[in-house]
């Protein structure tokens, strides 16, 4: 089989997470598929990127997971919804990059966040990158949307330093129209952290129009604050960069005349999540 090296496949490494791919692992077979989510030992990375950091303390490298359950509607990645769009990698290959980046990410206080897509669709995969990760003294975090949640056992939960967690909405109904489905797992994801001890960031992605409500983002200010692990929110302004995927996927996109957030909404929502005594950025 393949690992997505051949032919002209791209790069494992890429430039940045905006990157079409499409396609990469259809070749491989359904039983292959399937075999690969319940060990873990091949997973399907739209890519890796090095130097971030915006995605955990420090200076990261991300691996990029495909495949995702939500259809968010200012989703950047929309190729990153079908798992095998991905370039299928051998886990012992995907640790072999990290650990070129081993020394620069304990010098620069960073470390390995799996990112995706929902990173949790391959969480056998994730969990055996973070193990090796932890094996090579490399702080490890996980950028989720937190719906799958309840496939991490309290023993996995341990091995993860810090979870990303992206709400989308607070309101169930809201929350439905931004991605298709139900919030009510993500926020039992968050409670049960929580419950655990396990540092939270809490990623918040502001789109006027669709994520500006002062209510709504209060509600999600006052969750999170009550929580008691989340140790900082990122509020991500909505931006246009990945609009030319969903034109190239043939994607029916909504927001093509939906402008990023002014400074001062920005400022107003940080101010709100600030008020329940969080810092907030």
């Amino acid at each position: 089989m393949t690992d997505g090296r051949a032919g002209h496949s791209p790069a494992l490494e890429a430039k940045n997470p905006f990157e079409l791919r499409v396609g990469l692992g259809a070749h491989v077979p359904d039983s292959e598929v399937r075999k690969a989510l319940a060990t873990g030992e091949m997973g399907f990375l739209h890519s890796f990127t090095t130097g971030s950091a915006v995605d955990g303390p420090g200076i990261r490298v991300v691996a990029w997971t495909s495949g995702c359950m939500f259809r968010c509607l200012y989703c950047h990645n929309p190729d990153t919804w079908t798992m095998t769009h991905g370039i299928p990698v051998p886990l012992d290959r995907a640790v072999e990059e990290l650990r070129k980046y081993r020394r620069g990410l304990q010098v620069m206080s960073g470390g390995l966040t799996v990112s995706g897509g929902e990173p949790l669709m391959q969480h056998s995969f994730v969990l055996n990158l973070v193990a090796a990760a932890r094996g090579m003294e490399v702080h490890t975090a996980l950028d989720t949307n937190g719906y799958l949640g309840e496939r991490l056992t309290d023993e996995n939960l341990e091995t993860i330093d810090l979870v990303l967690l992206d709400i989308k909405a607070f309101d169930p109904e809201r929350h439905r129209r931004l991605t298709g489905l139900d919030v009510a797992p993500v926020l039992a994801f968050a409670r049960r952290l929580a419950a655990r001890k396990r540092p939270i960031w809490v990623r918040y992605v502001l789109v006027p129009g669709l994520t500006d409500d002062p209510s709504e983002i209060e509600r999600i200010a006052g969750f999170a604050g009550a929580l008691g692990v989340v140790e900082r929110v990122d509020v991500l302004p909505f931006h246009q960069m990945g609009r030319f995927k969903w034109k190239e996927l043939g994607l029916d996109y909504a927001l093509d005349d939906v402008e990023p957030p002014s400074s001062e909404i920005v400022e107003r929502t940080c101010a709100t999540f600030q008020a329940a005594g969080l810092e907030a950025y």
